[in-house]
């Protein structure tokens, strides 16, 4: 997955929106003000690009067991965070599955207000 391809698809989310909170390198997207998938630009230009998604706990475990691609999140909470490597190992398809989980988990930990405010956006 190109960078390109990952921006458009985080950002073609209901509600989400992309932030710089850390410094001018780290592209963070958030749903309801929330992060669901954070990465480092200058590693993309390094052709090292990789992006932390949450995960279910069980889930994460399972993921990285199967996939060398998937490790504990870098910098992110181990339990609840993975960082995947977009080598090119993994399929586009597959990786926007773990993209729309993140952005699900996130999504549901919101207030029912913020829920229905994001669901009565158009995008």
């Amino acid at each position: 997955m190109n960078l390109e391809t990952f921006y458009e698809y985080c950002l073609s989310k209901k509600g989400a929106s992309e932030h710089f909170p850390f410094d001018e390198d780290t592209l963070v997207i958030k749903v309801g003000g929330k992060m669901f998938a954070l990465s480092s630009l200058s590693q993309w230009e390094k052709n090292e690009q990789s992006v932390n998604l949450k995960c279910d706990p069980d889930r994460a475990q399972e993921l990285r067991a199967e996939y060398d691609e998937i490790q504990p999140g870098f910098h992110m909470s181990k339990v609840h965070w993975n960082t995947v490597a977009l080598n090119g190992n993994l399929p586009d398809k597959f990786v926007k599955e773990l993209i729309d989980h993140s952005y699900d988990l996130v999504f549901k930990s919101l207030t029912k207000k913020i829920q229905s405010e994001i669901i009565e956006l158009e995008n």
